[in-house]
């Protein structure tokens, strides 16, 4: 079994019907699914901006009952140190912080944003669209 860190793009293609969501479901449901708590948080917000009440939101994300993975110290690091290699594909914080978590568990990234797959580092990439 490969587990799967989902991106917060990868996350929300599945929440919002988006195209690539079969991947990320089957992720989901087969229970090799991971998620890091900055891209939690940045999903969160995301829907919470389209309209949705926090309880709702809430019900929702802990339906899925996803491995959601604390930003620790290491993880922190990690990521941080991340940003001068990956600053030409335009990654932010929450994309580095799923790029350490993926590197730390050994497991390979869903996401739908192309620029990742240009990344030189130890986590494997799939764009899920």
């Amino acid at each position: 079994m490969t587990m799967k860190v989902l991106d917060a793009s990868a996350l929300l293609a599945l929440l919002l019907g988006e195209p690539g969501q079969a991947p990320v479901g089957e992720a989901v449901l087969s229970g090799e699914a991971m998620v890091g708590t900055a891209n939690w948080a940045e999903v969160v917000g995301i829907l919470v901006r389209t309209g949705l009440a926090a309880r709702d939101v809430k019900k929702i994300l802990m339906g899925l009952q996803l491995d959601v993975i604390p930003l620790d110290a290491d993880l922190a690091m990690a990521a941080g140190l991340m940003e001068a290699p990956t600053k030409p594909l335009g990654l932010s914080l929450g994309d580095r912080c799923c790029l350490a978590l993926a590197e730390q568990q050994r497991a390979t990234v869903l996401t739908a944003d192309r620029a990742w797959l240009k990344w030189k580092g130890k986590a494997k990439v799939v764009c899920i669209r």
